[in-house]
Order: structure tokens, then C-alpha cells, then sequence
């Protein structure tokens, strides 16, 4: 059971960042939580498809996509995958697409937004780096929280 980020800032404020920038839930899983695992890439999700296609256990993707709304990282094939694998969600700074698909899946999926264009798929970026989003590190291996309310981040 997902504890609410609410109640969670409350008992361990400290030792938790929270996300300050708005992101739409946009799967079917609204509250999700999970070790992360990152991905650093710019208009190409060929490497969030790889990650994506292997065992989640339970794990957060988090994408960073430099905040660029001009090409989905995921879809509706990859965010299968994603279940399929046992992810528990993906964090995209970036844009998605096939919302009402994703909206039907049973994972978490938060994104700044939609965007039906396709992206490349040469392979470029990097895995299992620390990114950082609106000032929140995200390293691989610390622990995230999702719900309705936000994102919060082990420091």
C-alpha cells in the first residue's frame, strides 16, 4: 500500500525533497512509489524502451527529457511494456503521448504533458545517471513517491 506524500512530509519532511513542478498523472495508477532508475534524453526514447523492456521489480523510471514537449517519450506500446515488466511507474520530464491509452494501464505515469509526435530512436543519452529536475536530484537506487499531491524524493 502507497503511503500519501502528504502524511510521508509530515513524519520525514527532512530527509525528503519535494518536486515543486506540476506534472499531470497521466496513467491509470495515480499514487505510485519505487527505487529509481533515471534515463538522460533529449527527443530520442530509444533507451527508455530498453530499460523499459526489462524487470522493473517495482522500480521508477524517472525521464529526463530536458523539459521538451516536442516529441513523446512514451506511449501506449512502451508504457505496456512497462506492466508488463513490473515497473510501478515513469516520471517524464518531457512529453507522452496516447493518453487515453495510458490513462487504461495499471501504472503510474506523470509527465509535463502530450505531444502526439514521435521521438528518434538512435539510442542516445545515458542510464542510471543522477538527474536533476526543478532543482530534485534523482539518484538511481533512492526511493520515490507519487501520488495526487506530488512527488517527494529520499535525499
Amino acid at each position: 500500500m502507497t503511503i500519501a506524500t502528504a502524511d510521508l512530509f509530515d513524519e520525514r519532511g527532512e530527509a525528503l525533497d519535494s518536486l515543486a513542478l506540476q506534472l499531470h498523472d497521466l496513467g491509470g495508477q495515480v499514487a505510485f512509489d519505487g527505487a529509481i532508475r533515471t534515463v538522460r534524453c533529449h527527443r530520442d526514447n530509444a533507451l527508455v524502451k530498453e530499460i523499459l523492456a526489462t524487470p522493473g521489480d517495482g522500480a521508477v523510471l524517472v525521464v529526463d527529457g530536458g523539459g521538451s514537449l516536442e516529441s513523446a517519450l512514451v506511449g501506449d506500446l512502451i508504457a505496456a511494456s512497462a506492466v508488463r515488466n513490473g515497473w510501478a511507474g515513469i516520471i517524464v520530464h518531457g512529453a507522452v503521448r496516447d493518453r487515453a491509452a495510458l490513462a487504461t494501464l495499471p501504472l503510474g505515469v506523470k509527465a509535463l504533458g502530450s505531444n502526439p509526435r514521435k521521438s528518434a530512436k538512435d539510442g542516445r543519452g545515458e542510464v542510471d545517471v543522477t538527474v536533476v529536475i526543478a532543482g530534485v536530484s534523482f539518484r538511481p537506487g533512492a526511493h520515490v513517491w507519487a501520488d495526487a499531491d506530488g512527488i517527494l524524493v529520499e535525499r
